[in-house]
């Protein structure tokens, strides 16, 4: 079974490898400094249980404050922050395709699993699998070895009007709006185009080409959706 940075993410308190997946996926799709702060926000915690946390990490060698209190995964800390986003990713893709869960039902059951697993259970899930390289919401897995595929993509709300992209990635932080993407027919590879919306309707026409329904959506529903053009 594969170990990161010379040890097993399972060595590692709960605690500890939550602060560590949410300081790397609060660095993936976002270039806003990660700081105690925003990650006290994040675990709701207070920024003092923050600070003093991440000044342990920083003193196991995992993280490093950068200038104006900002958080930097070092090389241990970030193959470790990866074997937990596998653990995360993999369970989820696990409960949505074997055992018939939604995908707005999947990111809370996996936050209590991911700490409850062993790396040889994560192993037999992903060789179950068949080894796939997203998870339900579209987010890239991290493979065994710590490598991680990641597709340059941007949000519906940047999109061009008149340019057609396809849906490659949907944030899971809101299951409501999940609920409401699926009922909408709002998925993971479906292509649309931005249309010009009504004036002063604070929203944007997304045109979901194959099924040709417009939708007016909100910047916080477009800015939860990631395309690529085709």
């Amino acid at each position: 079974m594969p170990e990161f940075a010379g040890r097993s993410v399972s060595e590692l308190s709960t605690s500890t490898q939550n602060y560590l997946k949410s300081i790397w996926t609060l660095c993936e799709w976002s270039d806003e400094p990660v700081t105690p702060s925003l990650i006290a926000g994040r675990a709701g915690v207070t920024l003092s249980s923050a600070s003093d946390a991440m000044r342990k990490l920083a003193e196991q060698g995992l993280v490093e404050y950068e200038r104006y209190g900002q958080l930097r995964l070092t090389p241990a800390g970030d193959l470790l922050a990866l074997a937990m986003v596998r653990r995360h990713r993999l369970i989820e893709t696990f409960l949505v395709t074997v055992l018939g869960y939604q995908w707005d039902e999947v990111h809370d059951e996996a936050e209590s699993l991911e700490h409850a697993v062993s790396d040889l259970m994560i192993e037999r899930i992903d060789e179950h699998l068949g080894h796939p390289s997203r998870d339900p919401h579209g987010d890239p897995i991290p493979a065994a070895d710590g490598s991680i595929d990641h597709v340059a993509a941007e949000v519906l709300t940047d999109l061009p009007l008149g340019q057609r992209a396809r849906i490659e990635r949907i944030s899971d932080d809101d299951p409501e709006l999940l609920q409401f993407f699926a009922a909408q027919g709002v998925q993971i590879g479906a292509v649309v185009e931005a249309r010009e919306a009504q004036p002063f309707s604070g929203s944007r026409q997304i045109l979901l080409v194959d099924s040709g329904v417009t939708l007016p959506l909100g910047q916080a529903a477009t800015d939860s959706v990631w395309t690529v053009p085709v």
